[in-house]
């Protein structure tokens, strides 16, 4: 098995781009935690935003999927789950509730992870959930011919539990020593973890829960407000082109991870970026259609109605609605299609 050693990471020369992407973090990191001290009651809605984008984009990643509406049911209303999706996306979310409530109180051991896959599978009957895998996982794509390809061959069943300790273990401790930046050590566990791919099911998506667990106990709550699993669902391909490049040679500790590691660092600071902007639209006391105005000037191309949703929390539907239909009467958008298939543009 492959050796696990995070200390080699503090003496690694990192790029200038990749360096760029830390500095870029805390600087964003810093103004949100500004903005949270003076203004936390109008962010709560983002919260339940994020949630619910959250719950829907790692699962729909997987294949998982169900109608908005029960999405919103599911996570807000914590309605029952009706068939296997909607199980399997109610329990993302008591997963997702748990960590947002105590990531604090969560320590990072194999252990932990596996009472957190354990959850995941709360609502349906898996005999494999909280366990590790018993039979050899893969890595595939399938191509438009037809043919299926092994990208990658994660760990075998007997090595899993080990390597699941020792990447705890190693993380724990360049964190507590304070060793290697907490960022570059979050990127390299979640990668490592994505390699040694622990369990029959559910692997993406608690890799997904566990870095946002990380980057809360390292003081980065960007995803409280911002959907990264909603980042990564948007360019899916990039994801896994990422985690491709960076998997080869792992099983001899000869990958280079910089590929994942400035992916998943951009998809952060983009969410930060994110955050900024809407933070921007509920900061002054706007009217309706002045704040539904600014939103749409910040899109570029084609946007729904639920896009402009995201950005006005502090706004009900019906605000939302009818400010769009005012902007489409002066001339200012443009709307296109009808019902779900509705969209807008700027027309001037």
């Amino acid at each position: 098995m492959r050796n696990f050693n995070y200390s080699e990471i503090k003496d690694k020369k990192w790029d200038s781009e990749l360096l760029g992407l830390v500095a870029a973090i805390y600087k964003e990191a810093g103004k949100q935690e500004l903005y949270l001290k003076q203004r936390p009651e109008e962010l709560e809605k983002l919260v339940e935003i994020a949630k619910v984008q959250s719950t829907q984009a790692s699962n729909a990643i997987e294949g998982i999927v169900t109608t908005n509406t029960r999405i919103r049911q599911l996570v807000q209303e914590k309605t029952a789950p009706r068939d296997r999706n909607e199980q399997e996306i109610a329990g993302y979310r008591d997963v997702l509730n748990i960590i947002h409530e105590s990531f604090d109180a969560i320590p990072i051991t194999r252990n932990y992870i596996l009472q957190l896959h354990k959850i995941l599978y709360s609502h349906m009957n898996n005999p494999m959930a909280g366990r590790t895998k018993n039979v050899q996982n893969y890595i595939s794509a399938t191509y438009p011919d037809g043919h299926t390809e092994t990208l990658f061959t994660p760990l075998a069943p007997y090595e899993t539990p080990e390597a699941l300790d020792r990447i705890c273990e190693e993380y724990n401790r360049v964190i507590g020593n304070m060793e290697v930046e907490p960022l570059i050590a979050i990127t390299v566990f979640i990668h490592d973890f994505l390699c040694i791919h622990p369990f029959n099911d559910g692997n993406g998506r608690m890799s997904r829960l566990l870095t946002t667990l990380l980057l809360y106990r390292n003081g980065f709550y960007v995803g409280r407000y911002i959907s990264l699993e909603a980042k990564i669902a948007k360019n899916k391909d990039l994801y896994y082109d990422a985690l491709g490049q960076a998997q080869v040679g792992w099983h001899e500790g000869a990958e280079d991870s910089v590929p994942f590691i400035k992916y998943l660092l951009g998809t952060i600071l983009a969410a930060y970026k994110d955050f900024a902007d809407r933070v921007a639209l509920v900061e002054t006391k706007l009217p309706a259609l002045e704040t539904v105005r600014r939103a749409t000037m910040g899109r570029v191309g084609r946007f729904t109605k639920q896009d402009i949703r995201e950005l006005c929390p502090s706004l009900s539907v019906s605000s939302v609605e009818g400010a769009l239909r005012k902007l489409v009467a002066s001339g200012e958008l443009t709307r296109e299609g009808a019902g779900k298939k509705t969209r807008y543009y700027r027309s001037k």
